[in-house]
C-alpha cells in the first residue's frame, strides 16, 4: 500500500484510538524530546556511532572496559532526563481507557516516569543490572555509586549520548577505568539488564507482546523505523490478523506497506493533537 509520506492527518488515528482496545509500540522517536537521539533519523546515532554488542561485550575484558566506561557518564544523562509530551501524551490515554497495553523498544523508563503503567520493556531498562553468571539483578544506582567509588579520578566529558546510553570517550580515557564484578558472587562479570544488538529478546516477552496484539483491535506505532524485527514482526503478525496498524513516526518506516495510515509529524505534537482530538 502506497502512504501518503508526509501526511499530518490524525484524524484517521483518532477514529480507530477511540475505539479503544489500542496497543502502542513505541521506538527511540518518543524520546528524542527529552535529549535522547535516536538511532536511524536523519541525526541518528548509527550514522557516527557502533553499538556494543552482545559477542563484543562478553569476549573480552576491554569490549567490557569500553562499554562501562562509556555508560558510566552515558548512563548519568539518562537518568537525569525527563518525559516528555509524547509521553505524558501515552500515559494519559492509558489512563483514559483507550489502549490495553504499551510495548516500548526505549531502554530509559520515561514512559514509566510518566505515569504508564505495565509497560513491556522489550529491550530492557538501564535502571536494572545484571550478572551474567548468578543471574543477580540489582539497581544500575548502586553500581554507579560503586563505579564512582573504585574511579575517583575518572574525568570525561559526555559530548553525545546515545540511546543505548554509551557515550564518545577516547581510548586513552578508556583505558583508565576500573571496572567492578558482581557483589553477589564476588565474579561474575556485570551487564546492564537489556538488549544488546545480536542479542536475543527473551521468549517470554515476546510472546506476552503476541497476547497484547491478539487481545487488541488496533496497533499504534510510535515514533519508531522497524528497521529491526524486535518490533517488525509485531506489526507483521497484526495485520496479518487483520488489525489495522497506525503510524506516526518523522520519517519512513519498514511497516509502511502494512499501515492503514501513516502520520509524519512530532510526536509531542502530534500525540498532544490526538489527545485534545478524542
Amino acid at each position: 500500500m502506497a502512504l501518503e509520506p508526509g501526511t499530518t492527518d490524525l484524524a484517521p488515528i483518532a477514529d480507530v484510538v477511540a475505539d479503544g482496545d489500542v496497543v502502542v509500540l513505541t521506538g527511540a522517536g518518543i524520546s528524542t524530546e527529552s535529549g535522547i537521539p535516536d538511532y536511524r533519523g536523519e541525526t541518528g546515532s548509527l550514522r557516527t556511532h557502533t553499538p556494543m554488542t552482545y559477542g563484543d561485550f562478553v569476549a573480552s575484558e576491554s569490549g567490557r572496559q569500553r562499554y562501562w566506561a562509556r555508560s558510566h557518564l552515558g548512563w548519568r544523562t539518562i537518568a537525569r532526563a525527563l518525559p516528555n509530551e509524547g509521553h505524558r501524551a501515552v500515559a494519559a490515554l492509558q489512563a483514559r481507557g483507550y489502549l490495553n497495553g504499551v510495548v516500548t523498544q526505549n531502554v530509559d523508563g520515561l514512559h514509566q516516569a510518566a505515569g504508564a503503567r505495565d509497560v513491556i520493556e522489550l529491550h530492557g531498562n538501564l535502571d536494572r543490572v545484571i550478572c551474567l553468571n548468578c543471574p543477580t539483578t540489582s539497581a544500575r544506582e548502586a553500581l554507579d555509586r560503586r563505579l564512582r567509588a573504585a574511579n575517583p579520578d575518572f574525568e570525561g566529558e559526555a559530548t553525545r549520548i546515545n540511546p543505548d546510553g554509551d557515550v564518545d570517550l577516547p581510548d586513552s580515557i578508556v583505558r583508565t577505568f576500573n571496572v567492578v564484578p558482581c557483589e553477589a558472587c564476588g565474579t561474575g562479570v556485570l551487564k546492564p539488564d537489556v538488549v544488546f544488538f545480536g542479542e536475543n529478546v527473551p521468549k517470554p516477552r515476546v510472546e506476552r507482546c503476541y497476547r497484547l496484539i491478539d487481545d487488541a483491535a488496533a496497533m499504534l506505532v510510535l515514533g519508531s523505523s522497524l528497521t529491526v524485527m524486535s518490533g517488525f514482526r509485531f506489526v507483521r503478525h497484526a495485520a496479518k490478523a487483520g488489525k489495522p496498524v497506525l503510524i506516526i513516526n518523522q520519517g519512513v518506516t519498514r511497516g509502511d506497506p502494512y499501515a492503514a495510515h501513516r502520520v509524519n509529524l512530532p510526536l509531542g505534537q502530534a500525540l498532544t493533537e490526538l489527545t485534545q482530538q478524542l
